[in-house]
């Protein structure tokens, strides 16, 4: 689950860093990460913000899905609005439980101009996709399916 947190036209990102034995490359990704076992998804995404930034999120629509291969396995992603944007402008990494061990940089960046994984973040009209509540998108990287 990725957190989709829009302000003006910047959207938040984490660089993260090489951690567990990952190494993850100079690009940077929304907030989120994976479900625990038994987790819904918004409440493994409100686990997730928490654990990276110690702020509670209002989680809104699910915007996007990403369904591509990496690593010889399928992956889904879910990519949620969140709508508190404001409360993420000033955020204290010290407070966070995760932030030390996995994040490097937490900033709003502008799409159209840094490099972002998944790519459809920096073309996809993400404020017209939230304020005119339209229905999910659906991306994939697999094509013999």
């Amino acid at each position: 689950m990725k957190a989709v947190i829009v302000r003006g036209n910047k959207l938040l990102c984490v660089k993260l860093k090489d951690y567990a034995d990952v190494i993850v490359g100079d690009y940077w990704c929304l907030p989120g990460g994976t479900l625990e076992a038994g987790e819904t998804l918004k409440a493994g995404l409100h686990r997730e913000m928490m654990e990276e930034t110690n702020i509670p999120p209002q989680i809104g629509s699910l915007l996007y899905i990403s369904h591509y291969h990496a690593n010889q396995r399928e992956h889904l992603e879910f990519f949620f609005h969140v709508s508190n944007a404001e409360d993420y402008t000033n955020i204290d990494l010290s407070n966070a439980s995760h932030a030390a061990e996995e994040i490097a940089a937490l900033d709003f960046v502008n799409p159209k101009i840094t490099h972002i994984l998944p790519k459809f973040l920096t073309t996809e009209p993400l404020a017209e996709q939230i304020s005119q509540s339209l229905p999910t998108k659906v991306f994939s990287d697999l094509t013999n399916h």
